[in-house]
């Protein structure tokens, strides 16, 4: 048995290599990241490891689990600190190896087996680690799972059972890539730019698309854990940037951006235009919706408002839900709701079946819009780009914020809207229609503008993003409102990027 483990020590002493060091900030609402030796080191994950295992037993789930690990330099050791704990819990441990997030969940499936941890810690920094986790697939944690983890790992609750055991299986990578091959088969002449920002999908992408018939332009796909180039983040500007720039000097018919973990998927057009997520969620439902009547999409607070007002979608009966942003809501809430596909801003969609099994996966996510494109051989990526109505939105900002004040901030932001909302007051120089609140403030104004704060889910930080269907100059009124309103507030610091 371990030690309870203790909330900060100091690195290179005889205490950190003798006890277990857990930050609580590490357990978000729906996973759970520290930076490596700063927030936790390997005894800590070990804890870690030992309270998954009896919360799988303590939610009667069979005690066997899939586990695999990103391409970090730290991310096999750190598995394997997972894995002791795990079998000190008595789990029977299958180790899938480097493995993408989706691999892991296709693993759950493959291998009838309930549980999963991934060790991966995304698109964040060199320097992060952390775990997504699952007792119920396709689902992963949500809150109330993961302050009950919380709990039990931090109060040392874990309970030593007997049974733990270890199966490595070594070709989960190949099963994976030839479950997503076989179904799709890409007739029209494409070739695509795959971009993997050095992270782990550069070890799978390229030879799922050239799979299914495209010619693939690799960029970045060369496996190195420094990131030399960007981190592989399809929402950051610099890795769309540079996958724009490839587009045109290849001549491509659309890039794909894929993330550390290659659970998303950015998309950048024939023209070297950056689509945000959304917008591409649009397209997609178009496409699904006119072969699937009356579809059912679910999407986050930070989409656009197309996905209630597009004639396309409207004429399709398509049907639209808001939920809360974050993979492991959508991925729920498209579950319950039996939702065709869940679209998230950030790039995570959510196929269930006929298309896929509910998780989120940026290879099913590509292999869908070669099809769409496979469907329109008369129209560019472009092309379907313009043909949905025009709307000014900006990327995703965030302002950092310290994690135990983020909440608390946000609560202060939602009030001070609501209040305006209810008192008649002019924001950006307009009437407030509503105030969204399912998950911070969505603020809606009279023309469809909108801004949304909430707290970042897995860094210490806000979300903010803002849209206008009539003007730029609205979108940025109500940017210019909001920071406004954040800058009066000591406990926000500096943005990752504005517009």
């Amino acid at each position: 048995m371990l030690p309870r483990p203790v909330p900060s020590l100091e690195p290179n002493t005889p205490e950190f290599e003798m006890l277990p060091l857990v930050k609580p900030t590490g357990f978000r609402e729906y996973d759970a990241r520290w930076l490596f030796e700063e927030e936790i080191n390997l005894l800590g994950m070990q804890s870690l490891g030992f309270g998954l295992g009896t919360l799988i037993q303590e939610l009667d789930v069979a005690p066997e689990i899939v586990v695999g690990h990103d391409y970090r330099s730290y991310s096999a050791t750190i598995k394997q600190a997972v894995i002791v704990g795990l079998m000190n819990a008595g789990c029977k441990v299958h180790d899938i190896g480097l493995a993408l997030s989706p691999t892991a969940y296709f693993a759950q499936f493959e291998l009838d087996v309930p549980a999963v941890a991934m060790v991966t810690a995304s698109h964040n920094e060199n320097g992060w680690t952390g775990v997504k986790m699952g007792a119920q697939r396709p689902l992963t944690f949500g809150p109330d799972e993961m302050s009950r983890l919380r709990d039990i790992v931090l109060n040392g609750d874990g309970i030593q059972r007997e049974g733990g055991s270890y199966l490595f299986v070594p070709d989960m990578a190949d099963r994976y890539i030839a479950d997503l091959i076989k179904s799709a088969n890409i007739d029209r002449k494409l070739k695509v730019v795959a971009a993997c920002g050095n992270g782990t999908a550069g070890h799978f992408a390229p030879r799922v698309l050239s799979g299914i018939g495209v010619d693939v332009v690799p960029l970045h796909c060369d496996l190195d854990h420094n990131f030399p180039n960007h981190n592989p983040n399809p929402e950051d500007l610099e890795m769309l940037h540079a996958v724009s720039a490839a587009v045109k000097e290849h001549g491509a018919d659309v890039g794909l951006a894929f993330d550390g973990d290659g659970d998303r998927c950015g998309v950048v057009d024939n023209e070297g235009n950056e689509i945000f997520a959304d917008k591409v969620g649009v397209m997609l439902a178009r496409d699904l919706s006119a072969q699937y009547k009356n579809a059912q999409f679910v999407v986050d607070v930070k989409s656009t408002g197309l996905f209630l007002t597009d004639p396309v979608l409207l004429e399709n009966g398509a049907k639209t839900d808001y939920w809360k942003t974050g993979h492991s809501y959508i991925k729920r809430r498209s579950n319950e709701l039996g939702a065709l596909v869940g679209f998230e801003k950030s790039g995570h969609y959510f196929f269930n079946k006929p298309i896929g099994r509910g998780y989120d996966d940026g290879l099913v996510s590509a292999i869908s819009i070669c099809q769409m494109l496979d469907r329109n051989p008369d129209k560019t990526m472009a092309d379907l780009y313009r043909a949905i109505p025009k709307t000014w939105g900006s990327p995703t900002m965030s302002p950092h914020c310290p994690d135990d004040q983020k909440y608390g901030v946000v609560d202060r932001v939602t009030h001070i809207y609501l209040q305006a909302f209810k008192n008649g007051e002019p924001v950006a120089g307009q009437k407030i229609r509503d105030v969204v609140t399912v998950n911070g403030a969505r603020v809606v104004l009279e023309d469809g503008t909108w801004g949304l704060v909430r707290a970042s889910s897995n860094k210490p930080g806000l979300v903010i993003v803002v849209e206008s269907p009539v003007a730029e100059a609205n979108m940025h009124a109500m940017f210019k409102d909001i920071d406004a309103r954040l800058s009066e507030m000591p406990e926000v610091g500096e943005y990752d990027q504005k517009i």
